[in-house]
């Protein structure tokens, strides 16, 4: 077995448990350890968030394979997911800090390791965090046209509201690390009884559902490429994994209950409980969810409208099936949820990035490394908003309707974070048995949950890459810029240059995490 962390003890009796652990990684306390572990799982509940990306994508989900992308593609995905948060449940229980995902990698592999985890880990929760909230802003736009304060959809008006809760976000951010906890608290049961309510509402309000033969064996084509069939090879091997963005980007973000560990009360066990957890009970929850939405689609001559979701979404379905009223309602409920995601999903970001520049690597460190008298870091928090605001701005262009830089946003986010995820589960699994377990591990079971984990990550990664539809595809006739998949550009980009960084100058001075404690304290607690 692999050796495992014991308590520290005896050197320094003034610190906690949880203030020893981090001091052994080098580290003082320097946030308030005011969460507790419900709390911890709660910010990654709020992040998963199934009424924010279940909701958001799923037109994505249906345009990419009908039903069974649905019915079947979301509990394979959701189990690859699971193994992913095991193998990173154990990492968070041996090095609970806020830097986590890019620490492992650089203790694992090296500063060149650490440096590249930690940007790409900062470019994910930075377009998560735009992409939930730009995801928010069109709800609360869909839930207004339903109550009829306005006649037209409007892209503009999106971004206004989307302007207009990133501010919000960010002054709940700033205001108080305790509101935060309790609003993710609130954030739990917004979704557990929100989803209940839609879930009710969809099952005894519609007057016709599809039959169950229909939501396990529809299949429907509405990417634009191979002609629409459903029956070659290409829909089954890239249409439907295309599909892949509606589930792994609604169970992402779980990550935050590594970030929020140095502010969580024993971190070591219920940082890694919160995690996984998180995981689990938003996959049962959001197949539900989106099992009772896809029996809901709305018939058009006695056949499904599969057609018109992917432009119009749950709107649509919510619309057609149960009437502006009802329609009107569940959309709020859904809006509500995104904005406590979202909300969540800047603390998480700004945690990150007051991590990464504590070790020195983001440019103006010091500023973002900043906390306030309520030990917030304020700096960080308006940073990672700004930049959020500014790489959606693509999404003010349309192609029929659908701002396909949303989804580009969407795809950012996915292939940062899980990129990021996938180095140190890899670096964790070549360590073997030498690797120095926390009180929660895998055992031996590390050996084949770490590559299942990286080589899933590999997969949809690259399909997100894939240009989704002929209209952003370069070397076709209809090739529109609005509909371009900017994913590629945007990561591939960043990656050169950041090697260029590393080659010319960062591997000059970046040396990874850079301890805030004495030495002669470390020192203590390794004998």
């Amino acid at each position: 077995m692999p050796e495992a962390y014991e308590p520290a003890s005896a050197p320094h009796p003034h610190l906690s448990e949880d203030e020893q652990h981090l001091a052994r990684l080098g580290y003082k306390q320097e946030l308030s350890r005011s969460w507790s572990g419900f709390s911890n799982f709660a910010i990654s509940f709020s992040i998963i968030s199934i009424l924010a990306g279940c909701l958001t994508t799923y037109g994505a989900g249906i345009a990419n394979g009908g039903p069974i992308s649905i019915s079947w593609s979301w509990p394979i995905i959701s189990v690859f997911i699971l193994i992913i948060g095991f193998t990173m449940s154990e990492l968070v229980s041996s090095m609970p800090t806020s830097g986590g995902i890019y620490y492992w990698a650089s203790k694992l592999g090296g500063p060149r390791a650490g440096f590249f985890t930690g940007w790409l880990n900062l470019i994910g929760l930075v377009a998560v965090t735009a992409s939930v909230a730009y995801g928010c802003a069109t709800f609360f736009e869909l839930t207004f046209l339903e109550w009829g304060w306005y006649d037209t959809f409007s892209l503009n008006r999106i971004f206004v509201f989307f302007v207009v809760i990133l501010v919000l976000i960010t002054l709940i951010n700033i205001f108080s690390s305790h509101l935060l906890a309790l609003l993710n608290n609130v954030s739990v049961w917004w979704h557990v009884v929100g989803a209940a309510v839609l879930i009710g509402v969809l099952i005894f309000v519609p007057e016709d559902h599809l039959s169950l033969s229909q939501v396990y064996t529809d299949t429907y084509n509405g990417s634009g490429w191979d002609g629409g069939s459903t029956s070659s090879l290409a829909f089954f091997f890239v249409i439907i994994p295309f599909g892949f963005i509606l589930t792994q980007y609604t169970i992402t973000g779980f990550d935050a209950s590594v970030h929020l560990s140095e502010e969580t009360q024993g971190a070591a066990k219920s940082a890694a409980q919160g995690l996984w957890r998180s995981i689990f009970y938003s996959a049962v929850g959001g197949y539900v969810l989106l099992l009772a939405v896809t029996f809901a689609i709305p018939q058009v001559d006695g056949q499904p409208d599969y057609a018109s979701i992917p432009a119009g979404g749950v709107a649509y379905i919510f619309d057609a099936s149960l009437g502006s009223s009802w329609a009107g309602t569940l959309l709020f409920i859904s809006a509500s949820a995104q904005l406590f995601c979202a909300t969540a999903c800047l603390t998480s970001t700004s945690r990150m990035m007051f991590a990464f520049s504590r070790d020195r690597a983001v440019p103006g460190s010091r500023m973002w490394s900043k906390v306030n008298a309520r030990k917030t870091p304020v700096n960080a928090v308006l940073c990672a908003a700004v930049i959020g605001g500014l790489i959606t701005l693509p999404a003010l262009k349309s192609v029929n309707g659908i701002p396909t830089a949303f989804y580009a946003v969407v795809s950012v986010s996915v292939i940062g974070l899980y990129f990021s995820f996938a180095i140190p589960i890899y670096l964790r699994w070549r360590h073997g048995d030498q690797f120095r377990v926390g009180s929660w591990n895998n055992g031996n079971k590390y050996k084949w949950m770490n590559p299942i984990a990286v080589i899933e990550i590999l997969f949809v990664g690259f399909m997100l890459m894939l240009p989704t539809s002929p209209y952003g595809a370069p070397w076709r006739d209809e090739f529109d810029w609005a509909s371009v998949n900017y994913a590629p550009i945007m990561t591939l980009g960043v990656l050169v240059v950041l090697a260029i960084w590393w080659a010319v100058s960062a591997k000059n001075w970046f040396t990874g995490p850079v301890q805030t404690i004495d030495q002669a304290v470390v020192d203590a607690f390794d004998d």
